[in-house]
């Protein structure tokens, strides 16, 4: 698809089919990206996995997993043949998708099988799906109807996710950093983040005092994707955030602190529909 000019990101609350999402409506009009943040609402998942649990790994049963996941697809107008999802381990590794068709999505799922926090992805039809209870979803959407969708985890964030996500997807659209929006979805909030001296100490170093709160022991994993982000030329227009808590709102999200460490997971999704 030809480049163009995105709108700045925002994030509002819609129904896409029976689930609410957030999601951008000025980008998927403009690029054909949809992107979403689900949460626990529009599933069929049943006790501490209800509803819209996305997650496989964490209990539930398998035929309401993936009766969820198809519910989700279609969703985002395409089928759950169309999703790749990831084995995710805390760290920053990113699987390309940029061919089309099932071959080149089910060898990307083989590749993250292995071992990923995100997806790239430059081809229309490919639905990117990862999990989250209380880790922090980052989508990148390009200029050129390319994505990128991220986990955040506190060793993600560390470790630099977003902006090597960004800076990968920059180069693959042939775009500038700063012409890329980024959405920050649902997390557990700086209110909520408490870590040790040690965690602490590798966000003061590899982002500064802007992350942490004043007792020096929560932590904003937002400010510091947003000072990550700032680090390679994304002024913090071209970012936006939901702004929720999920410990503060495990009714609405799942979340591993809250409920103990035996949830579901809600989702980011993102899929460039072929125009």
């Amino acid at each position: 698809m030809a480049q163009t000019s995105l709108p700045l990101p925002r994030l509002e609350n819609m129904n896409l089919g029976a689930i609410p999402v957030l999601t951008d409506n000025a980008l998927a009009r403009l690029t054909g990206v949809r992107i979403a943040f689900t949460g626990r609402a529009g599933g069929v998942s049943e006790g501490c996995y209800g509803s819209l649990n996305l997650g496989g790994h964490v209990g539930d049963d398998p035929a309401a997993v993936a009766e969820n996941v198809a519910r989700a697809a279609r969703a985002l107008s395409v089928g759950p043949d169309a999703v790749v999802t990831a084995n995710q381990v805390h760290g920053t590794r990113i699987v390309s998708v940029r061919e089309a068709g099932a071959a080149a999505r089910e060898a990307a799922r083989a590749a993250a099988a292995e071992g990923a926090d995100g997806f790239l992805v430059t081809v229309p039809d490919t639905l990117a799906l990862l999990c989250f209870a209380d880790c922090t979803p980052i989508i990148a959407v390009a200029p050129d109807g390319s994505f990128a969708v991220a986990h955040g985890g506190w060793r993600g964030c560390v470790g630099r996710i977003a902006s090597a996500a960004v800076v990968d997807l920059a180069a693959t659209a042939s775009a500038d950093a700063s012409e890329v929006n980024v959405y920050i979805g649902p997390h557990i909030g700086p209110c909520c983040f408490e870590v040790g001296d040690d965690v602490a100490a590798r966000f003061r170093d590899a982002f500064g005092p802007v992350c942490m709160g004043p007792d020096g022991r929560h932590v904003s994993m937002a400010a510091a994707i947003r000072a990550d982000l700032a680090a390679i030329g994304i002024d913090g227009a071209r970012v936006a955030e939901a702004g929720m808590c999920t410990q503060c709102h495990s009714e609405q999200y799942f979340s591993y602190r809250a409920s103990g460490g035996r949830c579901g997971r809600h989702g980011a999704l993102a899929c460039r529909l072929e125009r």
